[in-house]
């Protein structure tokens, strides 16, 4: 099911999963080229769990396309007045790549609604923080990934322009996301493929460290782990949600 709403003046899409039990909404943020569809096979398999609602960012997917691409303070900014718009108090935030810059943001900027934290392959790794070596580290993950997923990506690509990848590529690079990871308060899951080269284990265990979170690696997958390794991206969540739950007290 979509939703549509107007937030900070941008018509915004979003794709909602609903559960059968009452439980802390995760809403799941795409990548900077993306957008919810190659996250789908983890929402879905997340949803009889939990809500889960995916919202394209602006200039991404079915929203609407603003004439500038928005860093990651201003990507932040929109995802916690879309919070607000839809009067979402409490939940989980799950960012993936260059969402995860996102997520560690919004945790930043609103501690009060982020019961927790999930980095999926997260970017950018310190060792890779130039447009060169970044976009390197993509041409290397594409042999290892499963090329069904080349038309959803290509049909994203498409919706987003060059222009604004390229942009949002800068606007990656530039952000110092150690600074957001040492600031996050909420109970933090780092998740990446075994197989990731853009995410590498050794920098994935360095944003667990910095968010004194748990790392969780995902056998036989690459970057885009949410899409080939669904289910067992799923059931790492929602274990980390059920350890919440248990010390809250609370289903949210």
């Amino acid at each position: 099911m979509s939703r549509w709403s107007t937030v900070a003046g941008v018509r915004t899409h979003a794709r909602l999963r609903t559960a059968p039990v009452p439980a802390l909404p995760v809403v799941m943020l795409h990548g900077l080229a993306v957008s919810h569809r190659y996250l789908m096979p983890t929402a879905d398999a997340l949803a009889d769990r939990h809500p889960v609602l995916l919202p394209d960012l602006p200039g991404f997917g079915l929203s609407a396309k603003p004439p500038v691409a928005y860093d990651v303070p201003r990507h932040a900014a929109f995802v916690a007045a879309w919070l607000d718009a839809h009067r979402l108090t409490r939940v989980a935030v799950l960012g993936h790549s260059f969402g995860a810059e996102v997520a560690a943001a919004v945790a930043c900027l609103r501690p009060d609604a982020v019961a927790a934290l999930v980095l999926a392959s997260p970017t950018t790794d310190p060792a890779a923080r130039s447009r060169r070596a970044l976009i390197g580290r993509w041409f290397a993950d594409l042999p290892v990934e499963d090329p069904r997923q080349a038309a959803i990506l290509a049909r994203d690509v498409w919706d987003a322009r060059p222009w604004r990848i390229w942009a949002t590529i800068g606007h990656s690079v530039r952000n110092r996301v150690e600074e957001d990871l040492r600031r996050v308060q909420a109970p933090t899951l780092v998740l990446g493929g075994d197989r990731d080269p853009v995410a590498p284990l050794q920098w994935r265990t360095r944003v667990a460290t910095l968010t004194g979170g748990a790392s969780v690696t995902l056998p036989g997958a690459a970057h885009n782990a949410l899409t080939t390794a669904g289910a067992a991206a799923a059931d790492a969540i929602a274990a980390h949600l059920a350890i919440l739950t248990c010390a809250s007290g609370t289903t949210g």
